[in-house]
């Protein structure tokens, strides 16, 4: 088993690790149980090359070596995954580009410890981002309540990185939170 840590959900055994090949098959589990999501970001449910792109897929300009994907396991099964970016828009911050739990594992905390955990261990980051589907109030009620700004809609739904845009494709809400060091 890959490296990883537990994070403190009372009553849940919750582990966060790197995936790994068996991993596969319950990640694709996971996006077609996460169809709401995908409707709300991309106008379209999953399709079969999404858990593939996630282990290549960069924003212009970053470096595959700062990408990190890692999965949150809840009593053995994957409730959730995170895709991020360090180093990303800028030196020192950290980016992410998915963080996507199982509709089973919304409701329960494991979302709030979870992104608590990753801000902890980002360390003096000075920057995080984040996105959201405009429109998808309960991205946006959960970055908010993490102390993340949300921004103006962007105009257009092709502002979404190294992609094609899906044809029901919403606009985006970039989030920001600017942490200070020290």
């Amino acid at each position: 088993m890959t490296d990883g840590w537990m994070i403190d959900v009372p009553g849940e055994r919750v582990w966060v690790r790197e995936p790994g090949p068996a991993d596969e098959g319950p990640l694709l589990a996971l996006f077609e149980e996460c169809e709401d999501w995908f409707l709300a970001a991309t106008g379209l449910p999953s399709g079969p090359g999404d858990v593939q792109s996630l282990f290549y897929a960069l924003p212009e300009g970053a470096r595959p070596e700062d990408k990190v994907l890692l999965v949150l396991e809840r009593d053995g099964a994957v409730a959730g995954l995170v895709d991020a970016v360090r180093n990303h828009p800028e030196p020192g911050a950290v980016a992410v580009g998915l963080f996507l739990l199982a509709p089973w594992a919304r409701g329960r905390g494991l979302g709030r410890a979870l992104a608590e955990s990753l801000l902890a261990r980002a360390g003096e980051a000075p920057l995080v981002t984040a996105t959201v589907p405009a429109g998808w109030p309960c991205g946006e009620h959960f970055l908010q309540h993490l102390g993340f700004t949300l921004h103006t809609p962007s105009p257009t739904p092709t502002d979404i990185g190294n992609r094609r845009p899906g044809p029901g494709e919403r606009q985006i809400r970039r989030a920001e939170l600017r942490r200070q060091s020290g």
